[in-house]
């Protein structure tokens, strides 16, 4: 019985220190001004690929699938979904906020800079990272009213020219809806990444730092 009760207590112990830690990650995010877009709009659509084993990597990467961005950033992102909204569309979000650390590991997988931000340190600080890193970046692709992926150039990070956005290979069906969603997006001041369909990159992401700060595990 006694046996029993302490290890009750510590599962229990550990779920406390998992979610304080996951707690104090999300509280540092906000601190940095990061917000959550996905708490403010649940109409958004997650598909975290790094929080999983179907990425390029084959492994997941990421603690929990969740979206962090610079409030200005996700404060347009909103807006983008409000417009399609309209349209009887929206957003499905492939990854957002990318810490330094795990663009390093991409980096050692993927070293081909059309495709994956080359990151650098000099006396370790950070002096060369992705937009994701700064949290000013998004890959996105559009969904109907239902949630249903539309049918887009190739599947998400395909690091091949039939992503890049001038590709001839693209069905003219999957040429519209990558223009739809690369109109919406520009509208709000996001800029198209030319080789990869999905990425925008944030007006101002210069303005910000890239950072390391780990990702929260799941609420």
């Amino acid at each position: 019985m006694l046996r029993k009760f302490f290890l009750v207590a510590l599962l229990l112990q550990l779920l406390c220190t998992t979610a304080l830690a996951a707690d104090n990650a999300a509280k540092n995010l906000g601190a940095a001004g990061f917000v959550e877009p996905s708490t403010i709009d649940k109409s958004l659509v997650l598909d975290i690929r790094y929080a999983t084993e179907n990425n390029f990597t084959g492994k997941r990467v990421y603690p929990s699938a969740r979206c962090f961005l610079r409030a200005d950033v996700a404060k347009r992102l909103l807006t983008v979904q409000e417009t399609l909204r309209g349209q009887g569309l929206g957003l499905k979000i492939y990854d957002c906020y990318r810490p330094f650390s795990v663009q390093e590991a991409f980096w050692a997988i993927m070293p081909d800079e059309r495709y994956v931000g080359k990151p650098a340190r000099e006396n370790g600080v950070i002096v060369k990272s992705s937009r994701h890193n700064r949290g000013a970046a998004v890959d996105v692709t559009l969904v109907d009213a239902k949630g249903r992926e539309l049918p887009m150039p190739t599947g998400y990070d395909d690091f091949t020219d039939k992503a890049h956005r001038d590709s001839p290979a693209a069905s003219p069906e999957a040429r519209r809806n990558s223009q739809t969603l690369e109109h919406a997006m520009a509208n709000q001041g996001f800029e198209p990444l030319p080789t990869e369909w999905w990425h925008f990159d944030g007006s101002g992401w210069q303005g910000y730092e890239p950072l390391d700060l780990p990702l929260p595990a799941s609420r």
